[in-house]
C-alpha cells in the first residue's frame, strides 16, 4: 500500500497508531462530511506562502464532532469488533483521534481553525460504553 512520505516520517516519529490508524481518520472525516452532512463553511488557517489563488472555504468538522463520525463509521465499518479493530491500531479513547488529528495537522495532511485545539477531542465518548455495551445486533427485516 502507497504509503506518502510524510506519513512514512510521522510513523517513525510517533509508532503510537499504525498508518491504518490515520487512513481511518481520514476516511471518517470524508464520512463526517460527504455521509452525515456534518462541517460549517470556514476558512483553514494558512498551511504555507500564499499562491495567490483564493482557495474555496473548507467545511470544517469541530473535534467532538469528528468523534462522533468515526463512532458511527467503525460500527458501520466493524461493528461488534470496532472497539478490538481501533485498539489494534493504537486508539484507546478519544484523546487518541485527537493525536492523530494534530499529528496530521502537523505535518500539513490536514488544516484546523483558530479555535480548534487538540483537548477537543478529549472524554468525548467512553469506549467500552460506546463499543460494547452501546453495540446493539439488528436483525434484517
Amino acid at each position: 500500500m502507497f504509503q506518502p512520505p510524510e506519513i512514512v516520517e510521522l510513523l517513525e516519529q510517533d509508532k503510537r497508531y499504525t498508518f491504518e490508524a490515520y487512513v481511518f481518520v481520514f476516511e471518517a472525516l470524508n464520512f463526517a462530511q460527504d455521509v452525515l452532512g456534518m462541517g460549517a463553511e470556514s476558512p483553514g488557517e494558512p498551511s504555507g506562502p500564499s499562491t495567490g489563488e483564493e482557495e474555496p472555504p473548507e467545511r470544517h468538522v469541530s473535534g467532538q464532532e469528528l468523534c462522533e463520525a468515526i463512532r458511527r463509521f467503525a460500527l458501520d465499518q466493524y461493528g461488534y469488533m470496532a472497539k478490538t479493530v481501533l485498539n489494534n491500531w493504537g486508539i484507546h479513547n478519544t484523546g487518541d483521534f485527537g493525536e492523530i488529528v494534530f499529528n496530521l495537522i502537523r505535518i500539513g495532511q490536514m488544516r484546523k481553525t483558530a479555535h480548534d485545539r487538540r483537548e477537543d477531542f478529549d472524554d468525548v465518548y467512553d469506549f467500552e460504553t460506546t463499543f460494547r455495551e452501546g453495540f446493539e445486533i439488528t436483525p434484517p427485516e
